[in-house]
């Protein structure tokens, strides 16, 4: 019974898009400004005052690039995962939500430095001590001991990038990290370029260095929680598909109407349906049977066990299976019922369910029945309609030991028997309400000429309700 998806967790849904993109436009706005003045500004190396201004406006359309991709996240939300093939739509899951980045991750420290190797001095600004971790009262490192703050898979990122600055005349842009002398690992952006003299040879090297430890932590966070969403997907995917197969082996493989006993002028007119679940993206416990046995009787039943996934379908199959074989032995249904509640409550998972089994003599039309928990069988009989009196009987797994009772129903040519499942009425839970509304189906049972056209009257009057839980139903009519 292929389920509808749940929609999106609230938490998940993106913001009002308004405001955001009125911010997104400000920034961008506000990054070609900069970038304008950027290129306006000398680079040449002739002004050390253009320069670093120069440097810092790359820093800042660096920042503002940033800042537009995460505004652009926080106003598209999570992006959907790809459709696997056959998929039913997207798995609702439960999902993880990203960890918004801390204030400031986006605007970082940035400090500064520059290292003159005609004299091999270095100068550092304020803030590049605090983002390295260093005493301010300590010298700079030269080029030659800024390595030694670096991790040591990083290290030959930063010699090739200094290398080729100092060589080949080429910018510095690229990412390391270092280790603080307090512990703590920090990811630093770097940008520079080499400072020539008048022969054209390198005499200084300046960069801007910048702490986007935060930054990118966040992006780690949106890349993980990413695929974590995807193996979840790809997880539930597989276990609703193992779910439906062995759900599909077990139950009935007819579909539409069906008489049993195959021989014989007193057969019963059979049809079931499935109404899925609108919230739960698993396959549920629900099932119906229909056996004709070899003594000529007919067994019905309707029974549904507690959760949804894999480990419930299996018990189900367990169940039907138990319940087929006990029935084929001649076990009468309260018998039967009992022993069915031995098996549940052996089984490893504690589980608890309901059921209802009925075994139909045709010979003498009488139909002997008992119930676990489970909603009574209605009878509709000359366009009226009522509940069968129920025998005594607890849910299945609920008590050891417990006993259940069997009553007995004489069936006339044209009765119509009526078994179901909770949750077939959506929202209601009541016994007597959910049986209200099934008795007022009597007088379009009472027109209808098969089985499975009163099926389609109960799906036509609850099937395009949202339910929490699947249910089915199964309706047998007595020839004429």
């Amino acid at each position: 019974m292929p389920p509808h998806l749940s929609a999106d967790h609230p938490a998940a849904q993106p913001p009002a898009r308004g405001p955001v993109d009125a911010l997104i436009t400000q920034a961008r706005q506000l990054k070609g400004d900069v970038d304008a003045v950027r290129r306006d500004t000398p680079g040449d190396g002739s002004d050390p005052q253009g320069r670093w201004q120069r440097a810092l406006y790359d820093l800042a359309v660096h920042q503002l690039n940033d800042l537009d991709e995460h505004l652009a996240q926080l106003r598209d939300g999570p992006q959907p995962l790809p459709e696997a093939p056959g998929a039913a739509g997207p798995v609702p899951a439960a999902r993880v939500v990203p960890t918004a980045p801390r204030r400031g991750s986006l605007l970082s420290r940035v400090g500064s430095a520059e290292w003159n190797l005609l004299t091999d001095e270095a100068s550092w600004s304020g803030e590049l001590y605090q983002i390295l971790g260093r005493d301010p009262a300590a010298d700079p490192l030269t080029l030659d001991e800024l390595p030694s703050l670096v991790l040591d898979e990083d290290r030959p990122r930063l010699t090739a990038m200094v290398t080729d600055c100092l060589i080949d005349a080429k910018p510095i842009d690229g990412e390391f990290r270092i280790l603080r002398p307090d512990g703590g690992v920090r990811t630093v952006h770097m940008m520079g370029e080499p400072v020539l003299d008048a022969d054209g040879s390198t005499a200084s090297m300046w960069a801007v260095l910048r702490d986007v430890s935060e930054l990118r932590r966040s992006q780690r966070t949106v890349s993980e929680t990413r695929d974590s969403l995807q193996r979840h997907r790809h997880h539930a995917q597989s276990e609703r598909r193992l779910a439906v197969e062995l759900q599909e082996a077990v139950l009935p493989p007819w579909r539409g109407s069906l008489r049993l006993p195959h021989q014989g002028p007193e057969t019963l007119d059979l049809a079931a349906h499935y109404l899925p679940s609108s919230t739960s993206a698993l396959i549920g416990g629900d099932w119906y049977d229909a056996l004709e046995l070899s003594d000529g009787d007919t067994l019905l039943s309707v029974g549904d066990l507690t959760g949804h996934g894999v480990t419930v379908t299996s018990d189900m199959a367990m169940l039907l299976g138990a319940l087929r074989g006990m029935a084929v032995a001649g076990t009468q249904p309260g018998q039967l019922m009992s022993w069915l509640n031995q098996l549940l409550d052996a089984t490893a998972q504690p589980a608890l369910g309901s059921a209802v089994c009925c075994r139909y003599r045709p010979e003498t039309r009488t139909l002997n029945w008992a119930q676990a928990g489970h909603p009574a069988p209605l009878l509709f009989r000359d366009g009226t309609g009522r509940v069968l009196t129920p025998p005594e009987g607890v849910l299945l797994g609920a008590t050891s030991g417990a006993v259940y009772g069997q009553a007995e129903e004489t069936l006339e040519p044209g009765d119509l028997l009526l078994l179901h499942t909770d949750g077939l009425v959506p929202g209601r839970r009541e016994g007597t309400a959910v049986a209200h509304r099934l008795l007022e189906l009597a007088p379009r049972f009472g027109a209808a000429r098969t089985a499975q056209d009163c099926v389609r009257a109960v799906v036509e009057e609850f099937g395009e309700t949202e339910r929490e839980d699947d249910a089915c139903v199964l309706i047998a009519r007595v020839a004429p």
